[in-house]
C-alpha cells in the first residue's frame, strides 16, 4: 500500500501537479527538521570556508583591516624555507607512519580474533588507550622518551644498548618518535580490522583447507583479499590524520632549536604564521594549498584503490 501512495505521488509531481494541504505540512516539517543541521552547516562550515578562501587572498593581522594583495601570498610560499621544511617533515610522517600503524594493527587483530578464553578482556585493554587525548599522551610520552632520564632509554640500555638513540633531541629520530607515540593509540585500527575479519566468511577458509592451503596460504589468498575494504579505510583515515597532526607537534616542539625543526609540521606552521606572526592571510593560503595537496593524495589513493581492493558482492554479480 506504501508503493502504491509513494508511486502516485511521484505520478503527480511529475505531471507538475502540485502536492496536497498534508503533504505540504509535512513537507514544511522536514525543513523544520532539518534547519538546525543546514544552519550549522552555513555558519561552522561553508562560511568559514569562504570566508577561509578570500582571507588567503589578503594582508591581514586581526588589528588592521584586511589589504588585498591578490596570489601574492601563494607566490611566497615558493621562497619560504619553512614551507618547504614543513611539507618535508608532513611528507616523511605518512610515508612511515602509514605501513607501521598497518603492520602493526593488523598483527594485533590476527592475534585478538582466536578463540582463546579472556579475549574480550584483551581487546578492551587494548582498545582503551585509544581514546585518552593526544595531547595528555605526548606529555607522557615525552617523558618517557627522554634522552637522559627516560623510561625507554634506560630499557634500552639494559639490554645492552650503549647509545641509544635521543628520540626528540634528535633530527633523525624526532619523526619515528612521534611514530612511536601514534602505536599508543592503534586500538581503533585493530577493532576496524577485528570486525573485517570476523566478518570473512568461513566457507572460503573450508575450500582453502581443502584444496590443501596451509596458514600462510590462506592468510594472503583469502584473508589479505577479504581484508582490503578495510584496509582502504583505514589508509584513507590515515591519510586524513596524517596531514593534520597538530597537538602531539604542538606539545613537542618546543620553541626553536633542532627540535622545532624536526617536528614543525605543516598545522604546526600553519598555527606559527597565523597566531604567532599574526599573518592570517598567508596561514590561509597555507591552508589551501594542504587542501589541495591532501585532495590529490587521496583521489589518487581511490583510483588506485581499484586495483587492488576487492569487494566480495561485486564478484558475486560478475
Amino acid at each position: 500500500m506504501q508503493a502504491i501512495q509513494t508511486s502516485r505521488l511521484r505520478g503527480r509531481i511529475q505531471r507538475g501537479r502540485t502536492l496536497g494541504k498534508l503533504e505540504r505540512r509535512e513537507e514544511r516539517v522536514a525543513y523544520l527538521f532539518l534547519l538546525p543541521w543546514l544552519i550549522g552547516l552555513v555558519v561552522f562550515i561553508i562560511g568559514p570556508v569562504i570566508a577561509s578562501l578570500l582571507i588567503s587572498l589578503t594582508n591581514w593581522n586581526l588589528l588592521t583591516p584586511p589589504k588585498w594583495v591578490g596570489l601574492e601570498n601563494y607566490e611566497k610560499m615558493f621562497s619560504d624555507r619553512d614551507f618547504y621544511n614543513s611539507l618535508r617533515v608532513t611528507f616523511r610522517f605518512v610515508i612511515m607512519s602509514l605501513p607501521v600503524y598497518t603492520v602493526v594493527s593488523l598483527s594485533l587483530a590476527l592475534l585478538l580474533n582466536q578463540r582463546i578464553r579472556g579475549m574480550y578482556f584483551f581487546r578492551t585493554v587494548l582498545f582503551m588507550p585509544s581514546v585518552i587525548a593526544g595531547t595528555a599522551v605526548a606529555v607522557l610520552w615525552s617523558i618517557l622518551l627522554n634522552p637522559d632520564v627516560g623510561v625507554v632509554n634506560q630499557v634500552l640500555g639494559a639490554i645492552g644498548i650503549a647509545d641509544p638513540p635521543r628520540w626528540l633531541a634528535s633530527r633523525d629520530w624526532a619523526i619515528p618518535a612521534v611514530i612511536l607515540m601514534g602505536l599508543w593509540g592503534v586500538g581503533g585500527g585493530v577493532i576496524i580490522y577485528l570486525a573485517g575479519l570476523q566478518n570473512i566468511p568461513p566457507h572460503l577458509y573450508e575450500a582453502a583447507t581443502i584444496d590443501g592451503a596451509n596458514p600462510s596460504q590462506k592468510f594472503r589468498f583469502v584473508t589479505l583479499p577479504m581484508l582490503t575494504p578495510s584496509i582502504f579505510f583505514q589508509l584513507i583515515t590515515g591519510l586524513v590524520g596524517a596531514f593534520q597532526v597538530f597537538d602531539v607537534a604542538y606539545v613537542l616542539a618546543g620553541r626553536g632549536g633542532t627540535r622545532a625543526s624536526a617536528l614543525q609540521f605543516y598545522l604546526l606552521n600553519v598555527y606559527e604564521e597565523g597566531f604567532q606572526n599574526g599573518r592570517f592571510g598567508y596561514a590561509s593560503a597555507l591552508s589551501w594549498v594542504l587542501v589541495v595537496i591532501a585532495t590529490v593524495v587521496i583521489l589518487i589513493t581511490f583510483r588506485t584503490s581499484e586495483r587492488w581492493v576487492y569487494y566480495e558482492s561485486e564478484e558475486e554479480e560478475s
